[in-house]
This record gives structure tokens, C-alpha cells and sequence, in this order.
């Protein structure tokens, strides 16, 4: 298929919103936006990138490149929703087809329409509020009370935290709760957007400003009368922010290319998961617009500092799956929670979150147990410290399964029976048949010693 083709593809198959060329190795050879002038805008941020680590939702089954390489056949009209590397996500309806040279197959073009903005066919996700924000923490409960008063107002934001500490939850529990929660709320990762496409991306462009420029709204104007959140801030170029901070005071910005001003009426809500002074003095941030932007301040506790916290989200998140995988899981059986308090977590609650998520794909009982969980969770705890340092040498699932025995004979020892001993252990009574015989304990011997 020849790029120069497109009339003839669109006289067949309707319109072309994207160009995607991927040579047999899966590198990206050409990648381009094309206009309603069939111009073509080139994205080559993306050059040279191999497709499956640009779009981490492909793989060999569902690409329509692996597809066609495999079978050398055009695949038509196949819909797939991909996040791109602005984090933006992005549905179309994808028709991919063999380039061939000298007969041999040599990759692939892949010709997309865009359904994400002409369609309306992507769903919004209902926002945080703040029931969401779960927690005994009492530098949390301040935060949310503090959360409620600022929501009233329009003052500048800056939410300052680690990476999984829960930032988003109290940017869009701001927006929800305010004035303007009928109103856009509109989301950018500053670093996730090229140095080049961050201005028009948040200002918009005017056609003919450069080649291939349409008339485009940007970020500013989409959130009008709503809020705009602009996640690590220390990311975007210095030079930049400058712009920023002036239309943050001024409500009003130029396009790129353009020669009006735009006046908008948007909340600014940044975050930052380093400390303010220390982007500032890596000249990764303005000071001068550090002080615009966090007139109101919210500074999220790591996980660690806030270890109350660990078991109602874990209980939290065992609603939340119960939910999302229909099963009905009870709860967390007092080892497994040992484990998980005894855990420094590094990422924070979504490492929590995605620990309880693999834990929900294996269990097998009424109880999440601590078998269930990832194995570092398990090495890493003070649990293995029964075991002596002489049982702690050999293969971790050797020493979870000797720790587990040690369990089951100390219960059937206090038990009547095995449905006694298996209700305390909150397995099944045919789980725990299975487990003794595979660990050769003589049960009968054991009960009620």
C-alpha cells in the first residue's frame, strides 16, 4: 500500500486521521497526523521506537502489525483503544496492510481513524471525591477537612507528594467538591508531553503558524470555567513556565501563531512529586512561579509515615476487586495482614493497590492469605523471623510452605476437627485436606492436643 494511495483508500474505506509505518523488526519507521487539507503533521517523537514498548497495550496476539507480518494479509477496520506516550487515551478504527519490496515483506502501514475527539464515542470516568480518600491517618483527616474549605474558592493549588501517594484523589476531590464540578476537568502529565508540543498542547494553535498547524484549542480553553491540572510541573521547560505564571495572573494567553488573546476562567491545580526547594534549585522550577502556584498547599504523607492507613485500604481495595472480578472475598487473614504491615512500601498506596489486585488473580478461598501475595512482599517480612536463621537459607516457596505447615498443625492442635481447624484458617475443609496430605501431617493425632 503506497502512502500516496489515500484517495483511493478513502474512496473504500472513508477518511485517514493517522499514518503509522512499522518494519518487520516492530522499529517505527514513519509515524504522521494528517489534517482535514491532507496535510501531513509528523510525530517523530516516536521514531525509531520499537511499537510494542510506544504502545505497552500491544502485543504479538492483538497488533494488527504482528497480524499481517504473520500472515502477510491486510487486516480492515479492527478497533483498539491505545494510551499514547502523552498519556492521552486513543480509540480508532485501524486498517493495517502489507508493504511488500522485491516480493519479501518488509513491515507494515497502518492507516487510522481517530473516534477519541470526532466521534464521542470514549467515556469519562467518574471523578474522585472525598469519600474516596480512605484513611485513619491524622494528617490526612486534616487534609481533607482542609480539602473542603479550599474546594469554595479559586486560589491556585499545588499538591506535593511521592509518586503513588494518592495525589489524584485530592486534585479531583478539589474539583469535585467545587463551584465548577459541572465544568471540564482537564488532566496533563508535563512529563509525558514533549518539550516541542507542550505550548500548543496547552495554548492551542492557529493554522499556517507552522507547517501543518491547524486552528486547534488548547488545554487552557477546553478547562474554561473548569479546572486544569497540571501534574509534575518541574517537568515542563523552564522557559515555558515563565508564559505560564503570566497567564495564570492574567486569565489570558495567545495561541501559538496567534495574535489575539484568549481570556479564560480556569482553576490551576499542579502537583509535584519532589520537594518545591529542591526542584528550584536544580532550576527545574521557577521560584517565582512556585509562589503563584501553591497559594494553597497540600503535602501528602508516604504511605510509611501513615502506617494506620495499611489495613483499611487494604480492606478498602478488597471491596473494590470483589467488585471489578465478581468474588467475595471476605477479607485478610491476620498472617497476610502481617505481611503487608510489615512491608515499607516503597510505591506507596498504588503499590498496595496492585499488591491486593494480584492477590485477588490467585486466591482461591474466602480469605486473601499470605501465600496469595506477591513473594518479596513475603521475603521481606518479619514473619520469616520464626523460621531461625538456619530455616531462612533455602528457596523462598520451601520456606513459605514449612512456615505454613508450622501453622496448620499449631491450629489442628487447638481444633476439634478439620471443618473447626479450617474455619479459623478461613479455608475451605477440602483446601486443608489437600495441604495436609501434600505436607504429610497425621491430622488425627493433632486434634485437640
Amino acid at each position: 500500500m503506497e502512502i500516496n494511495n489515500l484517495d483511493k483508500f478513502t474512496t473504500l474505506y472513508g477518511r485517514v486521521d493517522a499514518i503509522l509505518i512499522v518494519n518487520k523488526s516492530n522499529i517505527i519507521e514513519y509515524s504522521a497526523m494528517i489534517t482535514e487539507d491532507k496535510e501531513y503533521l509528523r510525530t517523530d517523537d516516536i521514531l525509531g521506537k520499537n511499537l510494542f514498548d510506544v504502545y505497552p497495550e500491544l502485543d504479538e496476539k492483538n497488533s494488527t502489525h504482528a497480524r499481517v507480518m504473520a500472515t502477510g494479509l491486510p487486516v480492515i477496520n479492527q478497533k483498539q483503544t491505545l494510551t499514547e506516550p502523552s498519556g492521552r487515551r486513543h480509540t480508532s478504527i485501524t486498517s493495517t496492510f502489507p508493504i511488500e519490496n522485491g516480493g519479501e515483506l518488509i513491515g507494515s502501514i497502518d492507516l487510522s481513524v481517530d473516534l477519541s475527539e470526532k466521534s464521542g464515542m470514549t467515556q469519562k470516568r467518574k471523578l474522585f471525591c472525598l469519600d474516596d480518600i480512605v484513611t485513619c491517618n491524622q494528617s490526612m483527616k486534616l487534609i481533607k477537612e482542609k480539602l473542603v474549605k479550599i474546594a469554595l474558592n479559586d486560589s491556585p493549588v499545588m499538591v506535593i507528594g511521592e509518586s503513588g501517594t494518592g495525589k489524584e484523589l485530592i486534585v479531583e476531590s478539589i474539583h469535585t467538591h467545587s463551584r465548577r464540578f459541572q465544568s471540564p476537568f482537564i488532566s496533563l502529565n508535563c512529563a509525558a508531553v514533549p518539550d516541542a508540543l507542550i505550548e500548543s498542547t496547552l495554548f492551542g494553535t492557529v493554522k499556517g503558524s507552522f507547517t501543518g498547524a491547524e486552528n486547534r484549542k488548547g488545554l487552557f480553553e477546553l478547562a474554561d470555567r473548569g479546572t486544569l491540572f497540571l501534574d509534575e510541573i518541574n517537568s515542563m521547560n523552564i522557559e515555558l513556565q515563565a508564559k505560564l505564571l503570566k497567564v495564570v495572573e492574567e486569565q489570558r494567553y495567545m495561541k501559538v501563531g496567534g495574535e489575539e488573546y484568549v481570556n479564560v476562567d480556569v482553576r490551576l491545580i499542579s502537583a509535584m512529586n519532589i520537594s518545591p526547594q529542591e526542584a528550584i534549585d536544580a532550576k527545574k522550577l521557577r521560584q517565582d512561579l512556585f509562589y503563584r502556584l501553591s497559594v494553597v498547599q497540600f503535602l501528602v504523607p508516604p504511605l510509611r509515615k501513615r502506617r494506620e492507613d495499611i489495613v483499611p485500604l487494604a480492606e478498602y481495595f478488597v471491596s473494590v476487586y470483589n467488585e471489578k472480578m465478581n468474588k467475595q472475598v471476605s477479607g485478610i487473614n491476620d498472617f497476610a495482614m502481617k505481611v503487608l504491615q510489615d512491608h515499607s512500601w516503597p510505591g506507596n498506596v498504588r503499590e498496595l493497590r496492585n499488591v491486593m489486585e494480584s492477590a485477588f488473580n490467585v486466591v482461591d478461598g474466602k480469605q486473601i492469605r499470605m501465600a496469595d501475595l506477591p513473594d518479596y512482599l513475603i521475603a521481606g517480612s518479619n514473619i520469616l523471623g520464626d523460621f531461625g536463621e538456619a530455616d531462612v537459607t533455602g528457596h523462598l516457596a520451601q520456606m513459605v510452605e514449612e512456615y505454613e505447615k508450622k501453622i496448620i498443625v499449631k491450629v489442628l492442635k487447638s481444633s476439634n476437627s478439620l471443618n473447626n481447624a479450617s474455619s479459623k484458617m478461613g479455608i475451605t475443609r477440602q483446601t486443608l485436606k489437600y495441604k495436609i496430605e501434600k505436607m504429610h501431617i497425621d491430622y488425627r493425632a493433632l486434634l485437640g492436643k
